[in-house]
């Protein structure tokens, strides 16, 4: 104790209130890191999916390429890419197709065939010329056909589905009395009981007055009836010709003929 009965005053200290803190990164700030890395590898995925789809493309342009390359050699391409130069070779193969006379009609040389021609068949007129039904015959031995079939009782199977240009042409002889003369392209198929009239010629025929002295020396009064039109056809069918009124048709191979063939 001090002298006078005063007590020491007690020594006073000083508290610093400055505080060190140390900073600690918030949730929020934790994340971005992942996130970050989530979208990197998005990027990474995206770049590696763009190569693989530029990589099918640029194979299915290669095989393209590679098919043209071949297709080029072929007869057919050729023909497309020289339109002129398959014309003329066109008109050669008809010229040795074609009849030296009208009365003959060749079959078809083998070399055809190769080309990979659509299904045709030409058709003409026989000595006796009706069947059964009035079902118009033709001649079986100069038929001209490529994947078609003449059965000998006046009918074309057809043996490929597609669109098919028919036409058929017949002389009637109308000297002798006046009568209707009916023209029909017909076909079986098996999708109906009975035969369809795809086209019809109908006609009222006379002889004319001025034919009248030509009709007791035996004369002739001669006109045409010509069909044609394209229709779809199914594998099995067969198409005929009728005529009624049979006895007005004037047989023979030059004025009488059925045809088709694939478009």
């Amino acid at each position: 104790m001090a002298e006078g009965g005063v007590g020491t005053c007690p020594q006073v200290f000083v508290v610093d209130r400055q505080e060190s803190y140390i900073s600690v990164p918030s949730g929020k700030g934790s994340r971005w890191p992942s996130v970050s890395q989530k979208f990197l590898l998005l990027l990474v995925g995206l770049t590696l999916l763009g190569l693989v789809v530029e990589g099918c493309f640029i194979y299915r342009l290669y095989k393209k390429t590679e098919e043209f390359s071949l297709c080029k050699y072929h007869p057919l391409c050729q023909n497309l890419s020289h339109p002129q130069t398959s014309g003329q070779q066109g008109g050669a193969i008809m010229r040795q197709v074609g009849p030296k006379e009208s009365n003959e009609i060749p079959t078809v040389p083998p070399h055809l065939d190769q080309v990979q021609q659509r299904p045709f068949a030409q058709l003409i007129g026989s000595s006796y010329p009706i069947g059964e039904n009035n079902v118009v015959l033709w001649l079986g031995d100069d038929a001209v056909t490529h994947s078609m079939v003449y059965d000998g009782q006046g009918r074309l199977l057809v043996e490929k589905e597609g669109y098919y240009y028919l036409y058929s042409k017949l002389t009637l002889n109308a000297v002798e009395e006046c009568s209707v003369i009916q023209h029909k392209v017909m076909k079986d198929t098996s999708a109906y009981g009975d035969p369809i009239e795809l086209m019809r010629s109908k006609s009222f025929r006379c002889q004319t007055p001025r034919r009248s002295s030509a009709k007791g020396s035996g004369g002739e009064d001669l006109w045409n009836s010509f069909l044609a039109g394209i229709f779809h056809l199914r594998s099995e069918d067969k198409i005929f010709v009728t005529l009624e009124n049979k006895t007005k048709i004037r047989p023979g191979p030059i004025d009488n003929f059925m045809g088709a063939f694939m478009i």
